[in-house]
């Protein structure tokens, strides 16, 4: 049995229904199903592709009371176990491509992984901030399609994540302060020298590159949507600037209109960007260290693309503190099929819990015996350190118990 009484009540919550716009998908100008298609092509004739797994988590289902709860598991992406790998890489290699077409070269990702334009490539540097995953994203593109890296890390981030980024090549920068710190470094650093910044974020001049992270993410939502064969009613997804939620909501929202999902957003409570912006109804920066067990979750300032999806499609916004972050990532490593999931990829699981166990907001959210519920798990042991702290045991051993 799971002891829900693990599960403290959500710290905060936000009620967005008022705000809902129940209509077609507007926002083909961001994100849409043709741009999707191109990410598609692309993305699945890597070296390593495949679907990542689908589970159903039927303990779960069964002691919420709902009919069905889906996992989608991305610690299996391109052997970097985030979904990350689908964004920063694929931005990188649209970024090449079109600096080539300012030279006058017509040129393709195949052109890029047979380095047949290395010697022009390679003068050119790609660079971001990051939590972590995303960065490796860009690190590992920047390797694979042969261009020159550096990545800017906050205070927080973990000394195994910066060696996870630096494997790949790249030359990886700390600098003092919070997430929102690094952007801003990382942003004038590229100014000074040169580098085109492939940051996960948008914000007022910048757009272009974070629409490619975005549309990337979506071939995991097209995944999942195969996978289950079924239709969610409740999509429940991790904060952070908003990008992984506006690719999720976009696909799901173009292809359903007012038949979507309900969606809503998870945030840790220090790092609540997305919740204060709706609340406010206009985006809203987070100031302090944001700091958070939920490492890729530690963002105060929204992406503005993410925003103008989210603000009229989510139903609700809820805050939950780290206390059940390990427990969590126990309670999917004893599944009956083992699932490695990261620090950040629980944060969907804990605000359902954590509301499904309020009759009050139990009902506020429409869940009842026939909901089917989809989370996305973002992440793997990205750090494998803080994830054998948290579980008790290295992903090798949950694994080995498949």
């Amino acid at each position: 049995m799971i002891d829900f009484n693990q599960y403290n009540a959500v710290v905060d919550f936000y009620d967005n229904q008022d705000n809902n716009v129940r209509e077609d998908y507007q926002h083909q100008n961001i994100l849409s199903l043709e741009q999707f298609k191109k990410a598609k092509d692309e993305i699945t004739t890597w070296s390593g592709y495949e679907r990542t797994p689908l589970h159903s988590l039927e303990e779960l289902a069964q002691q919420s009371n709902v009919a069905k709860i889906f996992y989608k598991d991305e610690s299996y992406r391109f052997g970097l176990k985030s979904f990350k790998a689908l964004g920063g890489a694929y931005a990188v290699a649209n970024l090449l491509i079109e600096e080539l077409s300012k030279q006058g070269i017509k040129a393709g990702s195949k052109d890029l992984l047979n380095k047949t334009y290395k010697n022009i490539t390679d003068k050119i540097t790609v660079s971001c901030a990051t939590d972590g995953n995303h960065g490796k994203s860009v690190a590992w593109g920047a390797k694979m399609f042969s261009c020159q890296c550096e990545i800017f890390i906050h205070s927080h981030v973990s000394p195994k994540r910066q060696e996870e980024i630096e494997k790949f090549g790249a030359t990886v920068t700390r600098i003092d302060g919070n997430y929102d710190d690094s952007v801003r470094v990382a942003d004038q650093t590229a100014q000074e020298n040169g580098y085109f910044t492939v940051s996960d974020t948008s914000y007022e001049g910048y757009t272009k590159v974070p629409k490619d992270v975005m549309q990337g993410y979506t071939v995991m939502v097209d995944e999942s949507l195969i996978q289950m064969n079924d239709i969610p009613t409740h999509i429940f997804l991790q904060g952070g600037v908003g990008g992984m939620a506006a690719a999720v909501v976009s696909f799901f929202h173009e292809i359903y209109g007012e038949d979507a999902p309900k969606f809503v957003i998870v945030e840790p409570k220090n790092a609540d960007c997305l919740l204060q912006s709706a609340r406010e109804s206009t985006p809203t920066i987070v100031h302090g260290d944001l700091e958070t067990i939920m490492a890729g979750l530690s963002c105060g300032e929204v992406s503005l693309l993410a925003w103008d999806i989210l603000k009229n499609t989510v139903s609700s916004f809820l805050t939950i503190d780290d206390s059940s972050v390990g427990t969590t990532m126990k309670l999917l490593a004893q599944n009956n099929t083992p699932i490695v999931a990261g620090e950040s990829s629980v944060a969907g699981i804990i605000g359902f819990i954590s509301a499904n166990k309020d009759v009050q907001l139990r009902e506020k959210l429409g869940i009842d015996k026939n909901s089917k519920i989809l989370f996305y798990g973002t992440e793997g042991d990205t750090d494998e350190v803080v994830y054998e702290q948290l579980v008790g045991l290295s992903s090798q051993q949950v694994l080995k118990q498949i």
